[in-house]
């Protein structure tokens, strides 16, 4: 057993980590327990968007029109192994309910405004621990390439614009000058100026990580955390496969593994599920795009890295223990090529898979039961709302207000 810390933080992921840093950096003494290597999961192969522009939940009504469909393309966004269904019901019944107009409206409103800190989380981020290299805040594209799609993403844009989500319209011809390597089949779309992309994720984990030890931060690695108890002090045990420590505090972070031991040390049912992300890696293609580039028809995200172009955006429903089906990965290029005047090179390319922590109604769990702190759940937005939900966890530890009204952030949600 160590020596008790502060706050034990349970997950190295891009949430974890964030929140232990800044802890860490305001004098609280941090030990992170990660149950592989830090930032070796969904952090890892996220697709590396800032994604401020996405404020509606991950579902609305409109999808139950399509969603046959979708399930039956093998090239669609969206598949659910039958082999799942039985156990993914509940939540989709949920997913369901939250798409009447009162909660999409509520959830609607939560993200917007948790988007419109995330803007300034992010920029105050990159300035304080000198990430400017790593983390470009240069927009987006959203793009269209029918007449029935370029209508509606119109309509969006005003919609967006209405409620304070600053874009602006791209015509194909002002589309070619941006981004010359796009084809004509694009027709336009929607410029998203306050919205960035990671070019390094492994690099910006490691600057993290390295900030953290060299502040007195400690990290745990290959821990399996495999239960959580008060002891009688109201100090928390936390019991991995080989070893347990105490700690005053402890903030749970592990994503998709989240819900076990969130229930296990709150008594509250979690109905936390999956949805299984995969991304296409291209090493050759490290300048085909300058910035991240979305089809409103395909589904589907490029964001232009160091280490290469990585296409990303499906969705797979299977639970966390049955194997990657890749491809899901490969299928990526079929839809990206038509995009291009040239076709990808596809040299020396690596699919992968992760898992997306999501709960039904789209919005994460973000706070404080006692000496228990939660943070997960952020479905699509990890990468996006991972410094303000650091800010809001120190909020909650120094029991200052947090900026924004948390509520509909809350554990108790769920009871």
């Amino acid at each position: 057993m160590n020596k008790i810390n502060q706050m034990t933080v349970i997950g190295g992921g891009i949430i974890g980590l964030s929140a232990a840093l800044r802890l860490q950096s305001k004098g609280v003494q941090v030990l992170i327990l990660e149950k592989n290597t830090i930032g070796s999961g969904a952090s890892l192969g996220n697709a590396g968007h800032l994604a401020m522009e996405q404020v509606y939940p991950v579902a609305d009504p409109s999808i139950l029109k399509t969603l046959p469909k979708m399930l039956l393309d093998p090239l669609g966004p969206l598949r659910v192994d039958w082999r799942y269904l039985w156990h993914l019901m509940p939540w989709m019944l949920k997913l369901v309910g939250n798409m009447r107009p009162m909660p999409f409206q509520r959830i609607h409103e939560t993200l917007t405004s948790m988007n419109a800190e995330a803007y300034p989380a992010w920029e105050a981020f990159i300035k304080k621990w000198q990430l400017s290299d790593l983390v470009h805040i240069k927009g987006s594209l959203l793009v269209a390439e029918t007449e029935k799609s370029l209508a509606k993403l119109k309509k969006h844009g005003q919609q967006l614009c209405a409620i304070g989500v600053e874009n602006e319209w791209v015509s194909a011809k002002n589309l070619q000058e941006r981004e010359p390597a796009i084809s004509a089949s694009q027709l336009g779309g929607l410029f998203y100026p306050n919205t960035g992309h990671v070019v390094d994720i492994k690099e910006l984990i490691n600057q993290l990580k390295n900030k953290f030890l060299l502040l007195g931060g400690k990290i745990e690695e290959e821990m399996n955390v495999k239960a959580l108890y008060k002891e009688t002090n109201n100090q928390v045990r936390i019991v991995s496969d080989e070893k347990y420590f105490l700690s005053n505090n402890v903030l749970i972070a592990c994503g998709a593994y989240s819900k076990k031991i969130t229930e296990m040390i709150s008594r509250i049912k979690i109905p936390l599920d999956t949805e299984r992300g995969y991304h296409l890696m291209l090493p050759t293609e490290k300048s085909r795009l300058s910035i991240p580039i979305s089809s409103a028809d395909r589904r589907f995200i490029m964001t232009p890295m160091n280490s290469g172009l990585r296409l990303a955006g499906t969705v797979e429903f299977a639970g966390l223990e049955r194997p990657p089906n890749m491809q899901r990965a490969l299928n990526l290029l079929s839809l990206a090529n038509p995009m291009f005047k040239q076709a990808l090179d596809t040299e020396g390319n690596t699919p992968w898979m992760g898992f997306r922590p999501t709960l039904p109604d789209s919005l994460p769990i973000i706070d404080r039961k006692d000496n228990v702190y939660f943070a997960f759940g952020h479905q699509h937005l990890g990468l996006t709302h991972a410094p303000y939900t650091a800010k809001i966890i120190e909020s909650l530890f120094f029991n200052k207000p947090p900026s924004l009204n948390y509520k509909n952030l809350s554990i108790d949600r769920f009871l």
